[in-house]
C-alpha cells in the first residue's frame, strides 16, 4: 500500500504500515483519494529533524481550521478528529518516518487526537523526542533527494520556507480499504482556492502561472499534460514502462477498420511500395484466432512511414476504407526493456546474477556455483588447480607403465580406457569388497540368497564344513577329564553318607 506525493521539491513515495496503524493509514489514503492535500504548504521545517504538512491552508491563514479527517469531510464536523493509536514497535528511528500530528484530548490528557496533518522526519538519531507524541503510520521509500531539498530550504524563524514548497498532487498506488459511503473521487486535480492562493509568499514557477489570466482551453491542456506525466510516472514505478518519458517509435503505422478477411501478406504487399517493411502484423484474438481488424506495420525508414501515412488514408481494401495513423504503442519497447531486465536478473550464461542484475546482493553466497557473480579471488579454491588435476589419472597410469618397462616386467599395451574398464569389471566380481559399507543385515540377506543355490543334503541342511581333527581331539580329552572328576565327587559323597 503506497502513495505518491508530487511536491515542488520532488516526488516522494510513502509505504503505509497498515498492519500496525490501520486507522491512520485509512484516513491518509482517503484524504489522498479526495485530493484534500493538493496545494497544501510544507511548513515548520526544522533542519535535520522534521517538517509538517497536511493543512490545505497552512498555519499562516486566518481561515485555517487545522485540517480535518476523512470522516469529518464525509460525515460532518463532529468527526473532524479521531483517537490516534501508538504501536510499541513503531518508533522514530530513521529518516523518512511518516507520522500523524496529534493534540491532547480536552477532557482526557492520556488520549491524543489526529486529523489530517502529518510529519516526516529529516534526521535519524535525534527524532526519538516524537515517540508518544505523533502516531507513526508509514515510511518514505523513494524521494530522499526531495527530503534533502526540503531540509536545506531557507526558512524564517518559524520554519516557514521563503519560497513556497507545496504538495501538487497525490496519487494512490494501492488502497486495500473499501470507500466509505459518500466518497466520490474527483475526476481530476482541483484548482487551488482563493484562500490557498492568498497564502503564497514567493511562489515557484507553477504557482506563478496560476496568477496569470489564461483561457479555459490552455488551462485544460496544461491539466491534461500534467495528468499524463503523473500517469506515466505511475506506470514507470509499476514496471509497465521502461521510463516515464518514453516515446513511441516514428517508423510504425497503425492501420484500423480492416476487413476480417484481410491477411498479413495482403497488407504487406499493398504497403511495401513505399519502402522496405520490417514487420506487418494483423492483431488477432488469442483464443479464436479471428482478426481484431487492426494492424501494425513497421518500416525500415521514417520517410517511408510518412509517405504511407499521407497516401493510404481512406484507401479501399477488401471493400473497407481503412484509417491510417502513426502508432502510439510502446509495448514493443517495453517488452525489449523487460527482456533486458530479466536477462540481468538471470545473469550471463544462465547463472545467478543477483536481484535486478546487482551482483553485490549475492556477494557472500559463496556456496553457489556462480560462473560470473564473483571474481577469482573470492571463490573457494582447491588445493590443486584445475589444470593440474585435469588428466591426473592418465599421467599416473603412464608413469606406472614406464616403471614396468624399466624393471623389465610385463607391460600392458592396452590404452587407459581399456585398463580402466578391466579394473571396474574385476571390482564388481568381488562381492565382499562391494559390501563393506553396507549394513550387516543386508549382508546376511545376501548370504542367504547365495545359500539358496547350494546343493542340499538328505537331512535338508546345507553342506557342513569339516571340523579340524585336532580341535576334535582336544574336545574329547576335556570331556573325559570333566567326566572323571564328576564321578570321583559322587563316590566321595556316597561314602560320607
Amino acid at each position: 500500500m503506497s502513495v505518491l506525493l508530487e511536491t515542488s521539491a520532488g516526488d516522494i513515495v510513502i509505504d503505509l504500515l497498515v498492519d500496525y496503524a490501520p486507522k491512520e493509514c485509512q484516513n491518509f489514503l482517503k484524504l489522498c483519494k479526495l485530493k484534500y492535500y493538493n496545494f497544501s504548504p510544507i511548513h515548520s521545517i526544522q533542519q535535520n529533524f522534521s517538517f509538517q504538512t497536511g493543512d490545505p491552508l497552512g498555519p499562516d491563514s486566518s481561515q485555517s481550521d487545522g485540517g480535518s479527517s476523512a470522516w469529518g469531510l464525509l460525515e460532518g464536523p463532529q468527526k473532524k478528529n479521531f483517537p490516534a493509536t501508538f504501536h510499541h514497535k513503531l518508533k522514530h528511528v530513521e529518516r523518512g518516518t511518516v507520522s500523524m500530528a496529534t493534540v491532547p484530548h480536552p477532557s482526557d490528557p492520556d488520549v491524543r487526537l489526529a486529523a489530517s496533518q502529518f510529519i516526516i522526519t529529516l534526521g535519524e538519531s535525534t527524532t526519538d523526542y516524537l515517540d508518544g507524541k505523533t502516531s507513526v503510520f508509514g515510511k518514505v521509500v523513494e524521494g530522499f533527494d526531495a527530503l534533502e531539498t526540503i531540509n536545506s530550504a531557507i526558512t524564517d524563524k518559524e520554519g516557514h520556507p521563503l519560497v513556497d514548497i507545496r504538495i501538487k498532487h497525490t496519487i494512490v498506488l494501492d488502497d486495500p480499504y473499501p470507500d466509505p459511503p459518500g466518497l466520490r473521487e474527483p475526476s481530476g486535480s482541483p484548482q487551488p482556492s482563493k484562500a490557498q492562493l492568498a497564502t503564497v509568499r514567493i511562489a515557484d514557477d507553477d504557482a506563478q502561472d496560476l496568477h496569470k489570466e489564461v483561457d479555459e482551453e490552455s488551462a485544460e491542456k496544461t491539466r491534461r499534460e500534467r495528468e499524463a506525466r503523473a500517469q506515466a510516472l505511475t506506470l514507470e514505478m509499476m514496471g509497465d514502462l521502461p521510463f516515464a518519458e518514453v516515446k513511441p517509435p516514428e517508423n510504425i503505422l497503425f492501420v484500423c477498420k480492416l476487413n476480417p478477411v484481410t491477411a498479413d501478406s495482403d497488407l504487406e504487399l499493398i504497403f511495401s511500395r513505399f519502402g522496405k517493411i520490417l514487420s506487418c502484423e494483423v492483431i488477432r484474438d488469442k483464443k479464436t484466432g479471428d482478426s481484431l481488424q487492426y494492424a501494425f506495420i513497421e518500416y525500415e525508414e521514417k520517410s517511408a512511414c510518412e509517405a504511407a501515412y499521407f497516401k493510404m488514408q481512406g484507401v479501399l481494401i477488401d471493400d473497407r476504407r481503412i484509417h491510417v495513423d502513426f502508432s502510439q504503442s510502446v509495448s514493443k519497447l517495453a517488452d525489449v526493456w523487460r527482456g533486458g531486465e530479466n536477462a540481468k536478473r538471470k545473469g550471463r550464461e544462465g547463472g545467478r546474477g543477483g536481484w535486478g542484475g546487482v551482483q553485490d546482493l549475492q556477494k557472500w553466497r559463496q556456496y553457489r556455483n556462480d560462473a560470473d557473480a564473483r571474481d577469482e579471488d573470492e571463490r573457494y579454491k582447491m588445493v590443486y588447480g584445475e589444470e593440474e588435476m585435469r588428466g591426473k589419472h592418465k599421467r599416473q597410469g603412464d608413469e606406472e607403465e614406464g616403471e614396468d618397462r624399466r624393471e623389465g616386467g610385463p607391460v600392458d599395451e592396452r590404452n587407459g580406457d581399456e585398463r580402466e574398464r578391466e579394473r571396474e569389471w574385476e571390482r564388481r566380481q568381488r562381492p565382499r569388497d562391494r559390501s563393506r559399507s553396507r549394513s550387516p543385515r543386508r549382508d546376511r540377506d545376501r548370504d542367504g540368497d547365495r545359500n539358496r543355490d547350494r546343493p542340499r543334503h538328505r537331512d535338508g541342511y546345507g553342506e557342513r564344513k569339516e571340523r579340524d581333527p585336532r580341535r576334535n581331539d582336544s574336545f574329547r580329552q576335556d570331556y573325559s577329564r570333566h567326566r572323571d572328576r564328576d564321578r570321583r565327587r559322587d563316590d566321595h559323597r556316597d561314602r560320607r553318607r
